[in-house]
Protein backbone atom coordinates (compact mmCIF):
# COMPACT_ATOMS: atom_id res chain seq x y z
CA UNK A 1 0.00 0.00 0.00
CA UNK A 2 1.01 3.61 -0.47
CA UNK A 3 1.26 5.45 2.84
CA UNK A 4 -0.44 8.85 2.56
CA UNK A 5 -0.31 9.79 6.24
CA UNK A 6 0.01 8.12 9.62
CA UNK A 7 -3.34 6.30 9.41
CA UNK A 8 -4.26 6.67 5.74
CA UNK A 9 -3.17 4.32 2.99
CA UNK A 10 -3.92 4.03 -0.70
CA UNK A 11 -4.84 0.58 -2.01
CA UNK A 12 -2.95 -0.90 -4.95
CA UNK A 13 -3.53 -4.09 -6.94
CA UNK A 14 -0.68 -5.80 -5.06
CA UNK A 15 -2.64 -5.50 -1.80
CA UNK A 16 -5.76 -7.32 -2.93
CA UNK A 17 -5.00 -11.02 -2.66
CA UNK A 18 -7.63 -13.60 -1.71
CA UNK A 19 -7.02 -16.80 0.27
CA UNK A 20 -6.46 -19.99 -1.68
CA UNK A 21 -9.26 -22.49 -1.17
CA UNK A 22 -8.50 -25.91 0.28
CA UNK A 23 -8.91 -28.87 -2.05
CA UNK A 24 -11.39 -30.54 0.33
CA UNK A 25 -13.48 -27.37 0.83
CA UNK A 26 -17.29 -27.43 0.89
CA UNK A 27 -19.95 -24.69 0.79
CA UNK A 28 -20.26 -24.59 4.57
CA UNK A 29 -16.72 -23.25 4.83
CA UNK A 30 -17.40 -20.17 2.74
CA UNK A 31 -20.04 -18.44 4.74
CA UNK A 32 -23.78 -18.41 5.14
CA UNK A 33 -25.02 -14.88 4.46
CA UNK A 34 -28.40 -13.22 4.85
CA UNK A 35 -29.83 -10.34 2.80
CA UNK A 36 -32.99 -8.46 3.81
CA UNK A 37 -34.00 -6.16 0.99
CA UNK A 38 -36.56 -5.08 -1.58
CA UNK A 39 -40.06 -3.64 -1.75
CA UNK A 40 -42.74 -3.05 -4.36
CA UNK A 41 -41.13 -1.06 -7.18
CA UNK A 42 -37.62 -1.89 -5.97
CA UNK A 43 -37.07 -5.49 -7.00
CA UNK A 44 -33.71 -4.95 -8.69
CA UNK A 45 -31.75 -4.07 -5.55
CA UNK A 46 -32.09 -7.42 -3.75
CA UNK A 47 -31.30 -9.31 -6.95
CA UNK A 48 -28.14 -7.26 -7.61
CA UNK A 49 -26.93 -7.77 -4.03
CA UNK A 50 -27.66 -11.51 -4.03
CA UNK A 51 -25.96 -12.12 -7.38
CA UNK A 52 -22.87 -10.21 -6.25
CA UNK A 53 -22.75 -12.18 -3.01
CA UNK A 54 -22.90 -15.43 -4.95
CA UNK A 55 -20.30 -14.21 -7.46
CA UNK A 56 -18.11 -13.11 -4.56
CA UNK A 57 -17.85 -16.68 -3.37
CA UNK A 58 -20.36 -16.93 -0.52
CA UNK A 59 -21.20 -20.54 0.25
CA UNK A 60 -24.91 -19.99 0.87
CA UNK A 61 -26.95 -16.85 0.18
CA UNK A 62 -30.32 -16.39 1.87
CA UNK A 63 -32.56 -13.57 0.62
CA UNK A 64 -35.54 -12.42 2.69
CA UNK A 65 -37.99 -10.15 0.86
CA UNK A 66 -41.49 -8.79 1.59
CA UNK A 67 -44.18 -11.29 0.66
CA UNK A 68 -45.53 -8.90 -2.02
CA UNK A 69 -42.41 -9.33 -4.15
CA UNK A 70 -41.49 -12.90 -3.27
CA UNK A 71 -42.58 -14.43 -6.57
CA UNK A 72 -40.65 -11.81 -8.56
CA UNK A 73 -37.47 -12.39 -6.58
CA UNK A 74 -37.83 -16.16 -6.74
CA UNK A 75 -37.77 -15.89 -10.54
CA UNK A 76 -34.91 -13.38 -10.59
CA UNK A 77 -32.61 -15.36 -8.30
CA UNK A 78 -31.22 -18.77 -9.12
CA UNK A 79 -28.20 -18.84 -6.81
CA UNK A 80 -29.87 -17.33 -3.72
CA UNK A 81 -32.44 -19.07 -1.51
CA UNK A 82 -35.32 -16.63 -1.48
CA UNK A 83 -37.96 -16.65 1.26
CA UNK A 84 -40.99 -14.40 1.93
CA UNK A 85 -41.29 -12.21 5.01
CA UNK A 86 -44.65 -11.79 6.78
CA UNK A 87 -46.31 -8.38 6.63
CA UNK A 88 -46.32 -7.89 10.39
CA UNK A 89 -43.18 -6.77 12.21
CA UNK A 90 -43.34 -9.55 14.84
CA UNK A 91 -43.89 -12.13 12.12
CA UNK A 92 -41.01 -10.87 10.00
CA UNK A 93 -38.65 -10.69 12.97
CA UNK A 94 -39.62 -14.20 14.10
CA UNK A 95 -38.86 -15.41 10.59
CA UNK A 96 -35.52 -13.64 10.33
CA UNK A 97 -33.82 -14.09 13.68
CA UNK A 98 -33.44 -17.91 13.57
CA UNK A 99 -31.82 -17.59 10.13
CA UNK A 100 -29.64 -14.70 11.28
CA UNK A 101 -28.35 -16.77 14.21
CA UNK A 102 -27.01 -19.37 11.76
CA UNK A 103 -25.33 -16.90 9.39
CA UNK A 104 -21.83 -15.43 9.29
CA UNK A 105 -22.82 -11.95 8.03
CA UNK A 106 -25.93 -10.01 7.05
CA UNK A 107 -26.96 -7.16 4.78
CA UNK A 108 -30.03 -5.00 5.32
CA UNK A 109 -31.47 -2.09 3.38
CA UNK A 110 -31.20 -2.25 -0.42
CA UNK A 111 -34.59 -1.23 -1.83
CA UNK A 112 -36.26 -1.98 1.49
CA UNK A 113 -38.12 1.30 1.70
CA UNK A 114 -38.87 3.45 4.73
CA UNK A 115 -42.21 2.08 5.88
CA UNK A 116 -42.67 1.50 9.64
CA UNK A 117 -42.26 -2.21 8.86
CA UNK A 118 -38.92 -1.65 7.12
CA UNK A 119 -37.61 0.58 9.90
CA UNK A 120 -38.50 -1.83 12.69
CA UNK A 121 -37.11 -4.84 10.84
CA UNK A 122 -33.83 -2.98 10.28
CA UNK A 123 -33.56 -2.07 13.96
CA UNK A 124 -34.39 -5.63 15.04
CA UNK A 125 -31.62 -7.10 12.89
CA UNK A 126 -29.06 -4.66 14.27
CA UNK A 127 -30.14 -5.14 17.87
CA UNK A 128 -30.12 -8.94 17.72
CA UNK A 129 -27.17 -9.74 15.49
CA UNK A 130 -23.89 -11.12 16.79
CA UNK A 131 -22.30 -11.22 13.32
CA UNK A 132 -21.26 -8.33 11.04
CA UNK A 133 -24.17 -6.39 9.55
CA UNK A 134 -23.81 -4.25 6.43
CA UNK A 135 -26.29 -1.37 6.39
CA UNK A 136 -26.92 0.03 2.92
CA UNK A 137 -29.35 2.36 1.13
CA UNK A 138 -32.68 2.62 2.99
CA UNK A 139 -31.07 0.92 5.98
CA UNK A 140 -28.73 3.91 6.28
CA UNK A 141 -31.67 6.32 6.31
CA UNK A 142 -33.27 4.18 9.02
CA UNK A 143 -30.10 4.42 11.12
CA UNK A 144 -29.85 8.18 10.56
CA UNK A 145 -33.23 8.50 12.30
CA UNK A 146 -31.96 6.53 15.32
CA UNK A 147 -28.24 7.29 15.34
CA UNK A 148 -27.85 6.55 19.04
CA UNK A 149 -28.54 2.91 18.19
CA UNK A 150 -25.02 2.56 16.78
CA UNK A 151 -23.51 3.17 20.21
CA UNK A 152 -25.49 0.32 21.81
CA UNK A 153 -24.82 -2.54 19.41
CA UNK A 154 -22.66 -5.58 20.07
CA UNK A 155 -22.24 -6.63 16.42
CA UNK A 156 -19.73 -5.16 13.95
CA UNK A 157 -21.52 -2.66 11.69
CA UNK A 158 -20.48 -1.60 8.19
CA UNK A 159 -22.23 1.47 6.78
CA UNK A 160 -21.98 2.16 3.03
CA UNK A 161 -23.34 5.68 2.36
CA UNK A 162 -22.91 7.89 -0.66
CA UNK A 163 -22.28 11.53 0.17
CA UNK A 164 -25.97 12.48 0.42
CA UNK A 165 -26.65 9.64 2.85
CA UNK A 166 -23.53 10.49 4.82
CA UNK A 167 -24.70 14.07 5.22
CA UNK A 168 -27.85 12.76 6.92
CA UNK A 169 -25.84 10.42 9.11
CA UNK A 170 -23.05 12.72 10.16
CA UNK A 171 -24.77 15.94 11.19
CA UNK A 172 -22.22 18.27 9.62
CA UNK A 173 -19.13 16.09 9.46
CA UNK A 174 -19.49 16.03 5.68
CA UNK A 175 -18.26 19.64 5.64
CA UNK A 176 -14.81 18.33 6.53
CA UNK A 177 -12.52 16.60 4.03
CA UNK A 178 -13.89 13.20 3.02
CA UNK A 179 -11.22 11.15 4.73
CA UNK A 180 -11.29 13.17 7.93
CA UNK A 181 -15.08 13.08 8.11
CA UNK A 182 -15.24 9.33 7.48
CA UNK A 183 -12.55 8.65 10.07
CA UNK A 184 -14.18 10.83 12.73
CA UNK A 185 -17.57 9.16 12.26
CA UNK A 186 -16.11 5.63 12.28
CA UNK A 187 -14.13 6.24 15.46
CA UNK A 188 -16.97 8.05 17.23
CA UNK A 189 -19.52 5.30 16.62
CA UNK A 190 -17.23 2.26 16.48
CA UNK A 191 -18.26 1.26 12.97
CA UNK A 192 -16.65 0.70 9.58
CA UNK A 193 -17.72 3.43 7.17
CA UNK A 194 -17.48 3.10 3.40
CA UNK A 195 -17.92 6.63 2.03
CA UNK A 196 -18.65 5.97 -1.62
CA UNK A 197 -17.70 8.17 -4.54
CA UNK A 198 -14.50 9.05 -6.34
CA UNK A 199 -11.65 7.52 -4.32
CA UNK A 200 -14.01 5.74 -1.93
CA UNK A 201 -12.85 5.91 1.69
CA UNK A 202 -13.06 2.88 3.96
CA UNK A 203 -12.67 4.11 7.54
CA UNK A 204 -12.28 1.60 10.36
CA UNK A 205 -13.20 1.97 14.05
CA UNK A 206 -9.51 2.31 14.96
CA UNK A 207 -9.12 5.31 12.65
CA UNK A 208 -7.30 3.47 9.84
CA UNK A 209 -8.47 4.67 6.42
CA UNK A 210 -8.04 2.97 3.04
CA UNK A 211 -8.39 5.03 -0.13
CA UNK A 212 -9.61 3.24 -3.22
CA UNK A 213 -7.92 3.73 -6.59
CA UNK A 214 -10.34 1.92 -8.92
CA UNK A 215 -13.70 2.86 -10.42
CA UNK A 216 -15.04 5.40 -12.91
CA UNK A 217 -18.08 7.65 -13.54
CA UNK A 218 -19.85 4.89 -15.47
CA UNK A 219 -20.53 3.26 -12.11
CA UNK A 220 -22.69 6.19 -11.05
CA UNK A 221 -25.93 4.37 -11.73
CA UNK A 222 -28.68 2.79 -9.66
CA UNK A 223 -27.73 -0.71 -8.56
CA UNK A 224 -23.97 -0.24 -8.45
CA UNK A 225 -24.04 0.19 -4.68
CA UNK A 226 -26.14 -2.96 -4.29
CA UNK A 227 -23.45 -4.91 -6.12
CA UNK A 228 -20.80 -3.51 -3.77
CA UNK A 229 -22.87 -4.37 -0.70
CA UNK A 230 -23.25 -7.94 -1.93
CA UNK A 231 -19.52 -8.26 -2.49
CA UNK A 232 -18.70 -6.95 0.97
CA UNK A 233 -21.21 -9.41 2.40
CA UNK A 234 -19.60 -12.34 0.59
CA UNK A 235 -16.11 -11.43 1.76
CA UNK A 236 -17.22 -10.89 5.36
CA UNK A 237 -19.05 -14.20 5.33
CA UNK A 238 -15.84 -15.91 4.22
CA UNK A 239 -13.88 -14.02 6.90
CA UNK A 240 -11.41 -12.72 4.33
CA UNK A 241 -8.85 -10.39 5.94
CA UNK A 242 -9.44 -6.80 4.79
CA UNK A 243 -12.83 -7.90 3.46
CA UNK A 244 -14.38 -4.44 3.17
CA UNK A 245 -11.64 -2.49 1.42
CA UNK A 246 -10.76 -5.45 -0.80
CA UNK A 247 -14.39 -5.66 -1.95
CA UNK A 248 -14.37 -1.92 -2.65
CA UNK A 249 -11.24 -2.23 -4.77
CA UNK A 250 -12.46 -5.24 -6.76
CA UNK A 251 -15.89 -3.69 -7.31
CA UNK A 252 -14.17 -0.68 -8.86
CA UNK A 253 -11.87 -2.91 -10.90
CA UNK A 254 -14.90 -4.73 -12.35
CA UNK A 255 -16.37 -1.34 -13.22
CA UNK A 256 -13.17 -0.36 -14.97
CA UNK A 257 -13.28 -3.52 -17.11
CA UNK A 258 -16.90 -2.72 -17.97
CA UNK A 259 -15.99 0.79 -19.05
CA UNK A 260 -13.15 -0.53 -21.15
CA UNK A 261 -15.44 -2.91 -23.02
CA UNK A 262 -18.76 -1.04 -23.19
CA UNK A 263 -17.92 2.59 -22.42
CA UNK A 264 -19.08 4.53 -19.39
CA UNK A 265 -22.50 5.41 -20.81
CA UNK A 266 -23.67 1.87 -21.60
CA UNK A 267 -22.42 -0.18 -18.63
CA UNK A 268 -24.91 -1.57 -16.11
CA UNK A 269 -24.76 -3.17 -12.64
CA UNK A 270 -25.42 -6.53 -14.29
CA UNK A 271 -22.30 -6.00 -16.39
CA UNK A 272 -20.29 -5.15 -13.28
CA UNK A 273 -21.40 -8.35 -11.59
CA UNK A 274 -20.50 -10.37 -14.67
CA UNK A 275 -17.03 -8.84 -14.78
CA UNK A 276 -16.35 -9.82 -11.17
CA UNK A 277 -15.43 -13.29 -12.42
CA UNK A 278 -12.49 -11.79 -14.29
CA UNK A 279 -11.15 -9.59 -11.49
CA UNK A 280 -11.60 -12.37 -8.90
CA UNK A 281 -9.73 -14.80 -11.15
Amino acid sequence: MIQISDKTREITAFDVSLPKRAEDAHKGRFGRVLIVAGSVGYTGAPAFAARAAARGGAGLVFLGVPRDIYEIEAVKNDEAMVFPLPGSVPGAVSCLLPRLSKCDAALVGPGLGLSPWALEVTYAILENSTVPVIVDADGITAVSRHIDLLDKLSCPVILTPHEGEFARLSDGLSRLDRTGAAREFAVKHGVTLVLKGRRTVTAQPDGECFINTTGNPGMATGGSGDVLAGMILAFLGQKIPGAVWKAVYLHGAAGDLCAEKYGQYAMTPTDMTDFLKFVLR
